[in-house]
């Protein structure tokens, strides 16, 4: 077992138009049990469906019932539970029932998301972003350890963005309780904790057989994550200098389709290209590359999200902000 994975592509032989489709070629899941955030809507859905159709069991947790049923109702090997990514109560009810069944859980692909919302706070008084995208996230994959633990070869995947361009954890203020909130800011410092909490799980699980990945799926107009936004404000967004002025805008946009956005997700579920990897962050069906904090590349993954010592600190942060720890 390789103790560190470098942050380099591994060229793959797929790329930017691959889709979950092709990933999932000749790959044969029976008996394997996955469980999918946000796995009833947009690449979420699109990862249900290839990864029950290749014979895996996938359980989706859903707020409203009705609205998972009707979306997943022409799939085989699913089932429905209720889930709120941001109630810590409704987290821990669904992996008891889960760890109930005394089943193995051999992938866990934590999709669900939300984007660039107006000020929202959960029950605890956490900003809406940071508790949905990733402390709900943490709490729900330290409740099913025990049952990734018992896959002997479980596989973590954490559905980041290239949105972690944009800015890092405020670890003093993760909030927004002492500064002005900023969609983006939150949206960005999210998506960062989703890369280094891969990072760090990784590191910490690898001797329990269980891997851990972060994903950009891709820049995806055909789904309902930027419900809260303008159709002004989607899409692209531009890289700015010190004064403020648009340095990059990655113009022309490079759209993906569902199936291409699930791709790389279920890439780093299933694929025996990772066998013995772990820890990095991945686009377009491959390890992605680090670029400097200055690049104005919008490929490739930032320091602010790989860097050890602060993958560790956001660790510490989110078991004192869930009072949750991982049995490890």
């Amino acid at each position: 077992m390789k103790e560190f994975t470098p942050q380099i592509p591994i060229y793959s032989g797929y790329d930017a138009t691959t889709t979950a489709e092709d990933v999932i070629k000749g790959i044969d899941l029976k008996g394997k049990i996955a469980i999918i955030t946000g796995g009833y809507s947009g690449i979420g859905l699109e990862t249900t469906r290839v990864l029950a159709n290749a014979g895996a069991t996938v359980i989706v947790p859903v707020r409203t019932l009705e609205k998972g049923r009707e979306a997943l109702k022409d799939l085989p090997n699913v089932e429905l539970d209720t889930m709120d990514l941001m109630d810590p109560a409704s987290i821990d009810a669904f992996a008891e029932r889960f760890l109930e069944t005394n089943r193995s859980l051999h992938m866990l692909i934590n999709s669900a998301g939300i984007m660039a919302p107006p000020l929202r706070r959960d029950a605890r008084g956490y900003e809406s972003q940071f508790s949905t995208n990733h402390l709900g996230h943490f709490q729900l994959t330290a409740r099913l350890w025990p049952a990734l633990k018992q896959a002997n070869g479980a596989r973590v995947v954490a559905v980041s963005s290239r949105g972690h361009r944009l800015g890092g954890v405020d670890f003093d203020d993760p909030n927004f309780e002492h500064k002005k909130y900023d969609k983006w800011k939150g949206y960005a410092q999210s998506k960062t904790a989703n890369i280094l909490f891969a990072l760090e799980l990784d590191k910490r699980g690898k001797e329990d057989g269980v891997r851990a990945f972060s994903v950009h799926p891709g820049l995806i107009p055909d789904t309902n994550l930027g419900r809260d936004l303008s159709k002004e404000e989607f899409g692209p967004k531009p890289i700015l200098d010190e004064d403020g002025k648009p340095v990059s805008n990655e113009q022309p946009a490079e759209f993906k389709t569902i199936a291409q956005g699930a791709a790389t997700s279920v890439w780093c579920a299933v694929s025996p290209q990772l066998n013995g990897l772990g820890g990095v962050y991945c686009e377009d069906v491959d390890i992605a590359k680090a670029v400097p904090e200055d690049s104005l590349d919008p490929a490739g993954v930032r320091p602010w999200a790989i860097n050890p010592c602060f993958a560790k600190r956001l660790w510490k942060l989110s078991e004192a902000y869930t009072g949750v720890s991982f049995a490890i």
